[in-house]
C-alpha cells in the first residue's frame, strides 16, 4: 500500500539565522549571509579567497560546552537542527524502534581530522584526543541524533557531495514508504569553512573572488556570475507518515511526493552540459508520484553561481519542462546563504516546503543583469504562488556527478 508522507516539524542553523523560521524571515527579506571572514588563518595561510557563509549563529552559543568538545562542527550544527525540528514537530510520541534518522554531509569532520593531524604532528601521539575518530566519522551527525532522540530504526548516513542531503529525504520517503519507520529526522550538514577546503576550492577556480564585496559575490544566473560562495550549517525535517501525523493531531507543512537520485558518468566536477541524467531526476521524482510536469509551479534551483553549473541546469531544466518552465517560479536561494555544501539540499527542501505552506516563492538576490543564454522566470522579489494545489520540486547537483531531486505539494 503505498503511504502518503508529510512533514510535521523543521529546524536550521545557516548563515541567515539561528533558527528555520530567522532563515526564511531573512531569506524573504532578501538576507545575505555572506561575510568576510575574521579568522587568524586567512592572513596566516594568504588564502585567495576571505568570504564565507559563516553560521548566523555560533553552535557554541546554543550549545552547552560538554556537548561541544565531544562533537564535530558538522555534528553540532546537526544536532541543533535537529532538536529544533523535533520541538517544531511536537515532539512526536514515537516507539523508537520505529524513528529512523535519515542523515547526510558532504564531507564529514574535516576540523576535527586536521586539527587531529596538526595536534599528532606538532605534539604527538598521545596527544590525539581519544574521541577523535568518532568525531570525525561522516556518520558522526546521524549518530549524534540518533542518540539524542533514541532513534532504533536505523540511522543512515549518505554521503554524494553536494547532492547528500536531498539523498537523504528521497531516502527517508523510501524508508517511510518500507514501513521501516513511522517517523524519520531527514536533512544533512556542512562544517568545512577551513583553510583547506577553502585553499582547495580555489585552486580549482570554484569560488567567487569577489571578496572585496561579500554580500553581492553569489549571484546565480548573473552574467557576472564567477563561483560559489562556501557556507555551513544545518537543515533538518521531521517526516511521518500522515497516518501517523494525523493520530497525533499534527500540524502539517507540506506533503513529500518522493525523490530520485541518478548520476552523469561524466566528469568528477563539471556536470554533464546536457544536463540529461539531471532532467531524469527531476522527471522521475514528479512522474513516480503520478503527477504531471505541468503541475509544477515552483523549483528551488541547484544554482551555485558558477558559470558552467547555472546554464547547464538550465538547460536540464528546459529539456524537463520545455514552455511550460516559462511558468515556473525559479528560486536561487544560495545566493543569500552560499553553498552549504552537503547540507545544501536540506536547508533548500526546508525553504521548498515553507514556500509551499506560506505560499510564496523566496527571492533570488544579486541578479543584476541576468544571463541572456538562462532565460528563467527568477524571483527577485518573494512572489505569491497562488491558490489550489502547488507542486514544487527542489534540485541538488554535486561533484562526481551526483544527482538529486526531491518533491513536494502542499497540504
Amino acid at each position: 500500500m503505498t503511504k502518503r508522507i508529510v512533514v510535521t516539524g523543521i529546524g536550521a542553523t545557516s548563515p541567515i539565522g539561528g533558527t528555520a523560521q530567522e532563515s526564511w524571515d531573512n531569506l524573504l527579506a532578501g538576507a545575505s549571509g555572506v561575510r568576510t571572514l575574521e579568522q587568524d588563518w586567512v592572513a596566516k595561510y594568504e588564502l585567495p579567497i576571505t568570504i564565507a557563509g559563516q553560521a548566523a549563529v555560533p553552535a557554541t552559543d546554543v550549545l552547552p560546552r560538554m556537548e561541544t568538545k565531544r562533537l564535530d562542527p558538522s555534528s553540532q550544527f546537526a544536532l541543533i537542527a535537529a532538536r529544533e525540528a523535533w520541538a517544531d514537530a511536537g515532539t512526536p510520541g514515537v516507539d523508537p524502534e520505529r524513528l529512523g534518522v535519515d542523515w547526510a554531509t558532504g564531507i564529514g569532520g574535516v576540523w576535527t581530522l586536521l586539527d587531529a593531524w596538526d595536534t599528532l604532528r606538532e605534539r604527538g601521539p598521545r596527544r590525539v584526543l581519544p574521541m577523535t575518530v568518532p568525531m570525525l566519522m561522516p556518520n558522526g551527525p546521524a549518530a549524534a541524533i540518533g542518540m539524542d532522540l533514541g532513534a532504533r530504526a536505523g540511522e543512515r548516513t549518505v554521503v554524494s557531495a553536494c547532492a547528500s542531503s536531498t539523498e537523504s529525504i528521497a531516502n527517508a520517503f523510501e524508508h517511510l514508504q518500507a514501513g521501516l519507520a513511522d517517523v524519520i529526522i531527514a536533512g544533512g550538514s556542512e562544517a568545512a569553512i577551513h583553510p583547506l577546503p577553502i585553499a582547495s576550492f580555489a585552486a580549482m577556480q570554484a569560488l567567487s573572488k569577489r571578496s572585496d564585496n561579500p554580500a553581492t559575490a553569489s549571484r546565480p544566473y548573473d552574467v557576472s556570475r564567477d563561483g560559489f560562495v562556501l557556507g555551513e550549517g544545518a537543515a533538518a525535517l521531521v517526516l511521518e507518515t500522515l497516518e501517523h501525523a494525523e493520530a497525533r493531531g499534527a500540524r502539517i507543512y507540506a506533503e513529500v511526493l518522493g525523490g530520485a537520485v541518478t548520476s552523469d558518468a561524466y566528469h568528477i566536477t563539471a556536470p554533464d552540459p546536457e544536463g540529461s541524467a539531471a532532467a531524469r531526476a527531476m522527471i522521475a521524482a514528479i512522474e513516480n508520484a503520478g503527477l504531471a510536469l505541468t503541475d509544477v509551479v515552483h523549483v528551488n534551483a541547484h544554482a551555485t553561481s558558477t558559470p558552467v553549473g547555472d546554464i547547464a541546469e538550465y538547460y536540464a531544466l528546459r529539456r524537463v519542462f520545455g514552455d511550460h518552465l516559462e511558468s515556473i517560479a525559479v528560486s536561487a536561494t544560495k545566493a543569500s546563504t552560499g553553498h552549504l555544501l552537503g547540507g545544501a539540499g536540506a536547508i533548500e527542501a526546508l525553504f521548498t516546503v515553507k514556500a509551499l505552506h506560506e505560499r510564496v516563492a523566496p527571492p533570488t538576490i544579486n541578479l543584476e543583469n541576468q544571463d541572456p543564454a538562462i532565460p528563467l522566470d527568477v524571483v527577485t522579489t518573494p512572489r505569491d504562488l497562488g491558490t489550489g494545489d502547488l507542486l514544487a520540486i527542489s534540485n541538488s547537483f554535486g561533484f562526481g556527478g551526483h544527482n538529486a531531486v526531491a518533491a513536494f505539494r502542499s497540504f
